[in-house]
C-alpha cells in the first residue's frame, strides 16, 4: 500500500510576523499573527485577545503587512507567500459572520533569478503608491498599487547592489524612496533611491552613507515629521537624515543581536527592540522642543521575554511578542519598575511546540493511549512538551459505589459552597455530606430516600427540590423540612422532569405539566398532551445570567422527534424528524460563544446538533457525530468561565467552542455514566463522576483537544529516549557558559546546572586544555561556549535526577536507549563528535554506554570510533551506527566492549537510520534514501536498492516492508517503493518515488504510534498504520495509509472539496500541494490532503450535498451507490478521529 493519508493533528504555533491595526472594521483593533500557513485573527479587546477568525492560506507566509489606501475607511492586508504568490486581502463584516475576502492577487515568481539569502523582504510606501519586494538578488520589484486593481502585476528594477540586508521606504518624501544597507568587500554601506513609477526605473535618492557599522542588519524608517532612519547595528544604533547623523553605542545591546522592532507612538519616537536573548529594550528618539530635529537616542533595558521573533505594540501599554522559539507571550509595560528593576509584566503565554527537534511517543499510563514527549524550543525557551490527546482529569478522590443512576450537588443551611452530594440508585436515594474532604451518609428530612431520584437541587426562594416518580417534593434549605408537594393526579408516575431553578416541566406519560417555584409552593400554571410519550426534556435558559427558559425542549419516544415548544402554553414552535430506530436519550439547550444550539443525543452514542433561532424555535444546520457506543447523557459544567457540555458515555466528550466551531474533545477516562460540577469547599471547581461501581471526584484540566504540559529546562533539549525499565527520560541538551577569569560560568540557570547531582566527564584521551580551547584564559575572556549534557528525568515528574557533563569539545549528536546482546541491562548509548574549529567535518568521536539504577548513572564502556555517530538504532540486539559517510554495525561482547562487526561506505553523510527485521534504511545528506539488508551468515550488509533523486533529507522512516517515507529540506514529503516484482536487476534496484507532497514544513522528526486511544470493537475507515511527525513551526502531523480503493474514492473527493472551498489569495490547491524544490516541480500523487478533507465538516449542508453529487461509494459488497451527504460526513469524520 503506497497511498497515504497526510493531516495535522496540531496545527503550527511558531510565529513568524504579527501586524497590528483596524482590519475587520473601522473601530476594531486587530492583531493578525502569522505561523507558517496559518492566519489567525484577533480582536483586542480589554479582557485580552480574543480569536474572531482562522484562515489556512495555500503557501508558507513570508510578508505580512496592513496598509490603508487614501479613501478606505479600513486597513487591507498585502500577503506574499514562499513560492510568491501576492495577495491584498480585505474583510467583511455581516454580523456575527466574517468573511476574508482577495481585492487582488497575481504571481510575482521570475522565471530565472537567484533567490537572495537574506530571505524576501516586502515593504509599502507608506502613502501606498507601490508595494517593494527584495525576491531575487540584484532585482527590485515594485508592485504599483492603483484604485480597484484585481490582478497585481510587478515590474522589475535592476538594483546594482547585489547583497541587500534590509531595505525600507522612508516617510516624507515626495516620490517613493527607499533605503538600502548593503554589503561589498568593504564593509556595508546605506544608500537610498527615488522610484520612478513612469520611468520604471531608479533615480539618485537624496542621501547615502558609505561604512556604516559592520553588522549592521536592520534599517527602521522614522515617520513624519521626524522622518530619516534608524540603522540598528551588533554594537551602535545610528538615526540618519541625510544631513544630520547621530549615533549612540550603549554597551548593553552589545550582548546579543537585536532581531525585531515594534514602534510603540504613531510618530516614531519610541521603539521596542528585541534581541536573541529574549531582552526587550525602549529606543527613545529625544527631539529638540517643538522641532523634528533628533538630538539624542537613548536606550534602556525594559525586562526579558520570551525570544522574540516580532513586537507590535497593541494599546495602553500592552504588546504582543510573537516568538518562534519559545511560547509568545502578551505583556505589559508597567510604569514603575519591580523587584528587579524591570517593566515588564506577563499576562498571558501562548503555547509554542516548535521548534521540535525530536520527540518520542511513549505510554506512560498504561491506557493504551501514547502521549508525546518533545525537545522543543531552543536556548532559554527549550523545553520538554507532554501532549496528549483530549481533556485530562485529575482524580483527587473515588468511592466504590456501584448501580449509580444519577448524581447532584446540593447547597443546605447557610453554605456558600455545595456541601452535599445526592446519589440515586434504583428504589433509593442517599445523600453524602462533604465536609472539608471527608464524605458521609447523613439524611434530608424532607426527601423521599425510598424512590429513585430524576432531578434533585437547589431552586429559587432558598429552596430545594426532589423530583422522584411519586412526586415532586420541595424543601427549605435551611430546615431540610418539606414544604411543599405535587403529584400526578389519579397514581400516576412522573417518567423524566426538568428544571431550572424557577420552572418545571414533567412528562407523566406523554402528558407534559409546566410548573413555577414559588416561596413555599409548587404552583400548576399548565398542562398539554404530547401525541407519543416523552423520552427526555430540557428547559435550560439560553441567555446569559436569565433565570426562566421561555422555550422548551422535547425529545418522543416513538416517533423518534425533537420537539420545541413555547412556555408557559406548550405552542408548538418546530418539529423535527431524526430518523431512524434509535431513540433519543437526552436533549440539551445551550450557548457557546453567542450561538445558541441544541443538543439530541441517542440511545447509540450518537449526537444530531443544530442552530437553534430563541425567537422562533425554529432549527438550521443540522449536524451529526458519533461520540460513543452506548446511551449518552448531556450535561452542561462552566470551567474557566465558559460553558461547556459533558456527554457521558462509555466515550466520555467534553463539547465546546472554538473560533464558532463545535469540537469534541475526549476525556481521559474509560466511560462514565453520570457526572455533575460540584463546587464543594475541599475540591472547589471540581467534577463528581460515576461509572458502574465507582464516584470519582476530580478537576478538568484546561479544555483544548490536545492537552500540552511544559517542563521548562532553560537550555536546548536536542535529543530524547524513554527507559521502561528505570522508568526515566534521557535528554541531551546544550547550554551556553561564559569564560572568565575564574573558568566558565553558566550565562542563566537552567535544568542542567540546578540539578544538585552532576558528573562532569574526564575522559582520559583529550587532547585540549580544561578550558576546550587552546592558549590562555585571558585572551578568551567573554567567550561563549557551548556545554553538552546529557539529562535523566523522572519519567512522572520529570525532575532531573542527574546530569552528566560533557567535555568542552565533543557534540553529542544521537541517543537511544537499548538492551544489547544477552545482556539483561537496559543501556543508555551517547554517541558524541569532537569538534574542533579547524576540521571541516569531525575525524574522531565516541560511542558511551551508561547505566542508570538506584539514582546513579554509571558509565559501563566508552568506544572510539573515527566520526560523528549522526544516528544510532538497536539492530537484533547489536548496535547500528551511521558515521559520517558510514554504517557501521557493533556488536556486545561478553566483557561488555562494543566490536565492529561490518560496515557499509557508500553515503555523503548518512544522518539517518530506520531499520525492520533484517532491513536498513539510511536517509542521507543529499543522496535521498538507500535500503540495505544485512546478511548474518556472511556478517556483511548488501544493498538492495536506492532512490537516485538528489534530495536532502531531514527525516526518514519505514511505513512497511516494501514502501519508505522520506521528509526533504524543501519541505515536501515522498514515499518511494521498493520493487521486489521487476524482471531485471537494475530496475530491483531502483527505489520508485511513487508518493509526492507538498508539506509546507520542515520536518524534523517521525516516529511511529499515535495520539489517539483506539477503542475495541469500533468499525474504523480502511486506514492502516499511524506516523507522527513534528516540525519546526510546532505543528505534530499525522501519516496513515490507505487501501487503494478507498485511496481512490478520497482522491475524487478531494478534487471535488478543492473546487468549491477556495483559498484566500486564489493560489489553486494543486498548485499549493505540487512536490517542489529548486529543481523541479511536480504534480502531488498518492497522498491526501487530510486539512483539505477535514474541512468539509465546516461547510454548510448546501455546499456539502453540492460535493456528494455524482460521487460514487462502495456499500461494501462491492456494488456502488450515490454518496449522500450523511456517508460523506461519516467517513470523514472517522478520520478526524485518528489524530
Amino acid at each position: 500500500m503506497a497511498f497515504n493519508y497526510v493531516v495535522t493533528a496540531h496545527k503550527p504555533t511558531a510565529v513568524n510576523a504579527c501586524v497590528t491595526g483596524n482590519f475587520t472594521s473601522k473601530s476594531d483593533l486587530n492583531l493578525i499573527v502569522a505561523k507558517n500557513t496559518r492566519l489567525e485573527i484577533y480582536l483586542v479587546t480589554p479582557e485580552g485577545l480574543r480569536p474572531i477568525k482562522e484562515i489556512g492560506i495555500y503557501g508558507k507566509i513570508s510578508v505580512l503587512k496592513l496598509y490603508r489606501p487614501k479613501d478606505e475607511e479600513k486597513d487591507l492586508l498585502f500577503l506574499l507567500t514562499a513560492r510568491y504568490h501576492a495577495m491584498i486581502l480585505e474583510c467583511e463584516q455581516d454580523g456575527e459572520n466574517i468573511e476574508i475576502i482577495t481585492r487582488a492577487y497575481g504571481s510575482v515568481q521570475d522565471r530565472i533569478g537567484r533567490p537572495s539569502e537574506t530571505g524576501i523582504i516586502g515593504i509599502i510606501d507608506p502613502q501606498c503608491r507601490m508595494i517593494g519586494l527584495r525576491l531575487y538578488d540584484g532585482l527590485f520589484k515594485v508592485i504599483p498599487l492603483e484604485r480597484d486593481i484585481k490582478e497585481l502585476k510587478a515590474f522589475n528594477i535592476r538594483l546594482e547592489e547585489l547583497n541587500v540586508i534590509d531595505v525600507q521606504f522612508l516617510h516624507g518624501c515626495a516620490e517613493p524612496t527607499i533605503i538600502i544597507v548593503h554589503q561589498d568587500t568593504h564593509g556595508r554601506h546605506v544608500k537610498t533611491y527615488e522610484v520612478s513609477l513612469r520611468e520604471k526605473e531608479f533615480q539618485r535618492g537624496p542621501w547615502k552613507q558609505d561604512n556604516v557599522e559592520t553588522e549592521a542588519n536592520m534599517v527602521i524608517a522614522v515617520p513624519l515629521p521626524v522622518c530619516g532612519a534608524l540603522i540598528i547595528g551588533q554594537e551602535s544604533i545610528t538615526y540618519h537624515k541625510g544631513d544630520s547623523f547621530l549615533a549612540v553605542a550603549p554597551p548593553i545591546i552589545k550582548q546579543s543581536t537585536i532581531t525585531c522592532y515594534g514602534r510603540v507612538d504613531s510618530d516614531g519616537s519610541r521603539y521596542l527592540l528585541g534581541d536573541m536573548a529574549g531582552r526587550l529594550f525602549m529606543l527613545l528618539l529625544d527631539r529638540e522642543e517643538n522641532s523634528s530635529t533628533v538630538r539624542d537616542l537613548k536606550v534602556e533595558q525594559l525586562g526579558e521575554t520570551s525570544i522574540a521573533e516580532c513586537l507590535t505594540y497593541l494599546d495602553n501599554g500592552v504588546v504582543f511578542v510573537g516568538s518562534r522559539l519559545g511560547d509568545s507571550q502578551l505583556i505589559k509595560l508597567n510604569q514603575e519598575p519591580d523587584v528587579h528593576g524591570f517593566y515588564v509584566q506577563i499576562l498571558e503565554s501562548f503555547t509554542n511546540l516548535g521548534p521540535i527537534v525530536d520527540m518520542c511517543v511513549v505510554d506512560l499510563e498504561r491506557q493504551d493511549q501514547g502521549q508525546l514527549v518533545t525537545c522543543s524550543g531552543a536556548y532559554k525557551e527549550g523545553s520538554l512538551r507532554i501532549i496528549r490527546n483530549g481533556i485530562g482529569i485529575q482524580e483527587h478522590a473515588s468511592i466504590d459505589l456501584a448501580g449509580i443512576k444519577g448524581i447532584w450537588p446540593l447547597r443546605v443551611g447557610s453554605s456558600a459552597w455545595d456541601n452535599m452530594l445526592v446519589l440515586t440508585f434504583v428504589g433509593q436515594t442517599r445523600v453524602l455530606m462533604l465536609n472539608g474532604e471527608e464524605v458521609e451518609e447523613t439524611e434530608v428530612s424532607g426527601f423521599d430516600s425510598g424512590q429513585q431520584t430524576f432531578w434533585c437541587g437547589n431552586v429559587a426562594h432558598g429552596q430545594v427540590l426532589q423530583i422522584t416518580a411519586q412526586s415532586l417534593r420541595l424543601g427549605n434549605a435551611g430546615t431540610k423540612k418539606l414544604v411543599d408537594e405535587w403529584k400526578p393526579k389519579s397514581d400516576r408516575h412522573v417518567s423524566v422532569a426538568s428544571c431550572n431553578g424557577r420552572q418545571v416541566v414533567c412528562a407523566v406519560g406523554s402528558e407534559l405539566y409546566y410548573l413555577e417555584i414559588l416561596p413555599g409552593s409548587l404552583k400548576q400554571t399548565s398542562h398539554c398532551t404530547m401525541e407519543y410519550e416523552v423520552a427526555c426534556i430540557d428547559i435550560s435558559p439560553l441567555t446569559e445570567n436569565a433565570e426562566t427558559a421561555e422555550i422548551c425542549a422535547v425529545g418522543l419516544w416513538m416517533d423518534i422527534s425533537a420537539r420545541l415548544v413555547k412556555l408557559p402554553d406548550f405552542e408548538n414552535l418546530h418539529i423535527e424528524m431524526l430518523g431512524g430506530e434509535i431513540i433519543l436519550r437526552s436533549i440539551l439547550m445551550t450557548t457557546f460563544e453567542g450561538i445558541h444550539y441544541l443538543l439530541c443525543a441517542l440511545g447509540d452514542g450518537s449526537l444530531f446538533y443544530f442552530i437553534l433561532n430563541p425567537e422562533t424555535g425554529i432549527l438550521t444546520d443540522r449536524k451529526k457525530v458519533t461520540l460513543g457506543t452506548q446511551p449518552t447523557v448531556l450535561h452542561t459544567f462552566r470551567s474557566l468561565s465558559t460553558t461547556n457540555v459533558f456527554a457521558c458515555s462509555d466515550r466520555p466528550t467534553v463539547v465546546y467552542s472554538s473560533n464558532h466551531k463545535l469540537v469534541f474533545s475526549n476525556v481521559n477516562l474509560k466511560e462514565v455514566n453520570y457526572m455533575c460540577p460540584l463546587n464543594s469547599e475541599g475540591y472547589p471547581d471540581s467534577l463528581a463522576l460515576a461509572n458502574d461501581n465507582t464516584l470519582t471526584i476530580g478537576t478538568i484540566d484546561e479544555i483544548q483537544k490536545l492537552h500540552i504540559r511544559t517542563v521548562a529546562l532553560g537550555e536546548t533539549p536536542r535529543r530524547i529516549a524513554y527507559q521502561e525499565a528505570s522508568q526515566t527520560f534521557a535528554v541531551i541538551t546544550a547550554r551556553t557558559d561564559i569564560l572568565d577569569s575564574n573558568g566558565m560560568m553558566p550565562s542563566r540557570p537552567s535544568a542542567s546546572t540546578l540539578t544538585p547531582n552532576v558528573i562532569v566527564s574526564t575522559s582520559s584521551n583529550s587532547k585540549l586544555t580544561s578550558s576546550g580551547i587552546g592558549g590562555t584564559l585571558s585572551e578568551h575572556q567573554g567567550e561563549e561556549i557551548e556545554v553538552h549534557n546529557l539529562l535523566v528525568l523522572d519519567q512522572h515528574t520529570f525532575e532531573v535526577l542527574v546530569a552528566y557533563q560533557l567535555m568542552n569539545n565533543e557534540f553529542p549528536t544521537s541517543l537511544l536507549s537499548a538492551k544489547l546482546g544477552d545482556d539483561p541491562n537496559t543501556y543508555y548509548i551517547v554517541g558524541t563528535a569532537t569538534v574542533y574549529p579547524e576540521e571541516a567535518e569531525p575525524k574522531q568521536g565516541k560511542i558511551i554506554i551508561f547505566q542508570y539504577f538506584d539514582g546513579k548513572l554509571v558509565q559501563v564502556a566508552e568506544k572510539e570510533i573515527k566520526g560523528a555517530p549522526y544516528s544510532m538504532c538497536e539492530f537484533n540486539g547489536k548496535l547500528l551506527a551511521g558515521i559520517n559517510s558510514s554504517v557501521r554495525l557493533f556488536e556486545w561482547t561478553a566483557e561488555k566492549e562494543l566490536r565492529i562487526e561490518c560496515s557499509h561506505l557508500n553515503n555523503i553523510l548518512a544522518l539517518y537510520l530506520k531499520t525492520k527485521g533484517d532491513f536498513i534504511l539510511v536517509g542521507d545528506l543529499m543522496r535521498s534514501v538507500t535500503l540495505l539488508a544485512y546478511k548474518a551468515m556472511d556478517g556483511l550488509f548488501e544493498e538492495i536498492a536506492r532512490d537516485y533523486n538528489p534530495n536532502w533529507m531531514t527525516a526518514i522512516e519505514i511505513l512497511d516492508d516494501d514502501t519508505f517515507l522520506g521528509a526533504e529540506n524543501s519541505f515536501n514529503l515522498f514515499t518511494c517503493q521498493k520493487d521486489s516484482a521487476a524482471t531485471t536487476d537494475e530496475e530491483r534496484q531502483h527505489l520508485q518515488e511513487v508518493g509526492l507532497f507538498h508539506l509546507g514544513d520542515f520536518v524534523n522528526v517521525f516516529k511511529h504510534g499515535s495520539l489517539v486511544m483506539r477503542h475495541p470493537g469500533e468499525i474504523s475507515t480502511p486506514t492502516q498504520g499511524s506516523v507522527l511527525f513534528g516540525t519546526v513551526n510546532g505543528s505534530i502531523g499525522l501519516v496513515t495509509q490507505l487501501s487503494p480503493d478507498f485511496y481512490s474514492f478520497m482522491a475524487e473527493l478531494q478534487s471535488k472539496l478543492a473546487k468549491v472551498i477556495r483559498s484566500v489569495g486564489k493560489v489553486e490547491h494543486a498548485d499549493w500541494r505540487a512536490f517542489n524544490t529548486e529543481r523541479k516541480t511536480e504534480p502531488s500523487t498518492a497522498f491526501i490532503d487530510g486539512d483539505l478533507t477535514e474541512s468539509f465538516l465546516d461547510l454548510n449542508r448546501d455546499k456539502m450535498q453540492e460535493i456528494a453529487n455524482g460521487l460514487q461509494i462502495d456499500d461494501g459488497s462491492g456494488m456502488k451507490h450515490e454518496a449522500t451527504v450523511d456517508d460523506l460526513i461519516k467517513i470523514v469524520e472517522e478520520l478526524t478521529r485518528i489524530h
